[in-house]
């Protein structure tokens, strides 16, 4: 993953000690309107390697459904892993970082998961409800973007288990999809895969718990963005 995956602490607040908590600085950050960025300019050469990444999600689906081409979907999965980290470079290397750059990354990421579970589950590679599993998560995330905007922005800091949750899924269905064939030695490719699928999908819906939790606990202490531009008129 790109630096536009932070780790943030999680912390005691109200709702006592083992709930969880946006840290302070992060809090800061949000409500002054998010991380600094070095430019607005869209046409970059990280943000290209972010849209030809984007490009290769499609490409994926129809290798593994279409030709059933198992080793060249991989091959296109890890150059996009290979884009992800490059475009992450450069952006920081040539201080390029960009709220658009910031934004693809994880757009990519669960396309690339999309792709592969679709492709996937229509081969009746895995079952349809793992399909549901993912996918229910990230709806569940959506809903939350509008709650978010009214306080004033639109999303939360990534935590350290949402990463690593995305990075399990990114790794698990390319090894299914590799341990699906009828060599022997690729056995070893089909349990890795389905072990971090599950480890996965479980981390997966944990981080997406926190997200919860903090966006409930940001109900609580923040006020709707009106009031606060109300307050600032007014005062």
């Amino acid at each position: 993953m790109t630096g536009s995956e932070r780790q943030t602490s999680v912390a005691g607040a109200a709702g006592g000690p083992e709930a969880p908590s946006i840290a302070s600085a992060d809090l800061a950050m949000l409500t002054q309107g998010g991380p600094p960025y070095d430019t607005d300019r869209v046409w970059t050469l990280p943000n290209l390697l972010s849209f030809l990444r984007l490009a290769g999600a499609p490409v994926v689906l129809w290798l593994i459904i279409g030709p059933q081409a198992d080793g060249l979907a991989v091959l296109v999965l890890a150059l996009g892993g290979f884009t992800d980290w490059l475009d992450g470079y450069l952006a920081r290397a040539w201080h390029q970082t960009s709220r658009i750059g910031q934004m693809l990354d994880p757009i990519a990421d669960r396309l690339y998961i999309l792709a592969v579970l679709l492709g996937l589950a229509l081969r009746g590679i895995i079952p349809w409800w793992l399909v549901a599993l993912v996918v229910g998560r990230d709806v569940v995330i959506a809903f939350l973007v509008p709650i978010l905007k009214t306080r004033g922005f639109s999303s939360l800091p990534v935590h350290f288990l949402g990463k690593a949750a995305t990075f399990s899924l990114l790794y698990a269905f390319p090894l299914v999809l590799l341990g699906s064939g009828e060599q022997g030695w690729l056995q070893l490719a089909w349990v890795l895969g389905w072990a971090f699928a599950i480890w996965g999908t479980a981390l997966y819906w944990y981080a997406g718990g926190l997200y919860v939790a903090q966006t409930i606990q940001l109900l609580r202490t923040m006020p709707p963005v009106h009031q606060r531009i109300r307050r600032g008129v007014t005062g």
